[in-house]
């Protein structure tokens, strides 16, 4: 947390989220809000940025029957306040069905659900003019091109009014000071000034907006927090999720690189919001994080592998082509090599899969090296079983061991073996049919197939 988020987290305040939107330009049956970015809604980040700026009380508005939007709240944010919007009348009309928790004259920000990329920073600078005495402070930007926005209008450098653009004289929608949506209000002021907002204008609506010339009008201060453009947009269809995917990877990317590790191509590589890479981990291009993994110190994780709920032990090597998922554990000095699959194992210190490999349901000792090809069988159609592979063991290529099965340390399986019964310690278990060898039959057999096919085609001919 930064200086000026801590600042907000002193004296606290309520912030209101509004995330009843349909989405409808997103084209899906999921809520807009809970599209993801990095593997965490859009509503998360929001959540997760204003919490850690400070916010002592969370409210959010939702759109009635959403128990998805709901249930995400209720995960992320446990004691929020949830408040129902039935009819869209407006921004205005949105905070005030929070109406409770506008009420105990705490400050308020109001912040929006598809607007994933404003920081906690940001959320308390547009806070900070609050405690210097401000009534209302908004968040505003220079638009390249302000169409469609609200634009900020000032009067001798003092804000005067923010006009929606369907309202806007032509002078008026020539200005590029653009409002980006968030408002902070004064806890002294904000209940007032809201329930003044009225519904005069082209789409006759509540403004939030509104409150700005409200204050004005009392002669109240208002001020306004500059923001960058780019991190100040919302989320309105999949175009704009890609491109907001792409600030959140580069943000992520530089903080793993300012933490340590080498991003070989970081462009091609992927992270989710809680990735954890320690000191002197080398990522190798296109590498793909998902959510919950932990990356110990001086591991390598080379090229076009996955990972997924995993955690990997100091100077832990895999890849290329890993797969981990399911609770993967990789202790320290761990050796996976090309397209080797771990769900649900933990391998031990030093252990090794160099080849072609799937531990599924597995614990794999100490120092056991697991021969290409080799697979535990880990599901009968119904249950899970679990394989115990000994430290020290040794598996030959291309064996299969049909759980629940234990193999003891120092063991050894000869290849190819399938093997269904436990496998004493230091024991050596081969199970695999007799060969049996039949001098010149390869001959034999050649010819008569050869014979056969010429018979073959005499007749169609």
């Amino acid at each position: 947390m930064t200086a000026g988020a801590n600042q907000g987290a002193e004296s606290g305040f309520t912030a209101i989220v509004l995330a009843a939107g349909k989405g409808v330009r997103m084209r899906s049956d999921r809520p807009k809000v809970l599209h993801a970015l990095a593997n965490r809604s859009m509503l998360g980040h929001v959540l997760a940025a204003v919490q850690e700026a400070g916010a002592s009380r969370l409210a959010v508005v939702v759109e009635p029957g959403r128990e998805d939007v709901v249930r995400e709240i209720e995960r992320l944010a446990p004691g929020a306040s949830i408040h129902l919007q039935a009819d869209r009348l407006g921004t205005a009309h949105a905070v005030l069905t929070a109406r409770a928790a506008l009420e105990g004259g705490r400050d308020v920000l109001v912040a929006f659900g598809d607007t994933p990329l404003v920081t906690a920073e940001t959320f308390a600078r547009l806070r900070a003019p609050l405690r210097e005495g401000a009534a209302v402070a908004v968040l505003a930007f220079e638009a390249a091109d302000p169409t469609g926005y609200g634009r900020v209008l000032t009067e001798e450098g003092r804000v005067r009014a923010i006009r929606e653009e369907k309202d806007a004289s032509e002078d008026e929608r020539a200005v590029r000071l653009s409002n980006a949506g968030l408002m902070a209000l004064s806890g002294a002021h904000a209940l007032g000034l809201l329930e003044r907002i009225g519904n005069d204008n082209a789409n006759r609506e509540y403004y939030l907006t509104d409150a700005v010339a409200l204050a004005v009008a009392d002669g109240l201060p208002v001020a306004v927090v500059p923001v960058a453009e780019a991190e100040a947009q919302g989320v309105n269809d999949r175009v704009q999720l890609a491109v907001a995917e792409a600030t959140i990877q580069a943000r992520l990317r530089r903080a793993a690189q300012l933490g340590g590790a080498t991003l070989i191509a970081p462009e091609t590589v992927f992270l989710s919001v809680d990735t954890v890479l320690g000191r002197d981990v080398i990522v190798e291009p296109h590498c793909v994080f998902g959510p919950r993994v932990v990356v110990g110190d001086g591991c390598t994780i080379r090229a076009f592998s996955h990972l997924h709920d995993a955690r990997l032990m100091e100077g832990a090597d895999i890849g290329p082509h890993v797969r981990l998922r399911g609770g993967a554990v990789l202790g320290a000095g761990v050796h996976l090599g090309n397209f080797v699959e771990i769900k649900n194992a933990t391998l031990h210190a030093g252990a090794k899969a160099s080849h072609l490999t799937y531990l599924g349901d597995a614990e794999v000792g100490a120092g056991a090296n697991i021969g290409a090809g080799t697979i535990t069988c880990n599901y009968d159609g119904v249950s899970k079983h679990r394989t115990l592979i000994g430290e020290g063991a040794f598996i030959g290529s291309n064996s299969a061991l049909v759980a629940p099965v234990s193999v003891g340390a120092g063991a050894l399986v000869g290849a190819g073996s399938v093997i269904t019964r436990d496998v004493p310690a230091d024991a050596l278990a081969v199970a695999r049919g007799r060969q049996v060898t039949r001098e010149g039959a390869a001959k034999t057999l050649r010819e008569t197939l050869k014979a056969a096919k010429a018979a073959r085609e005499a007749r169609k001919s």
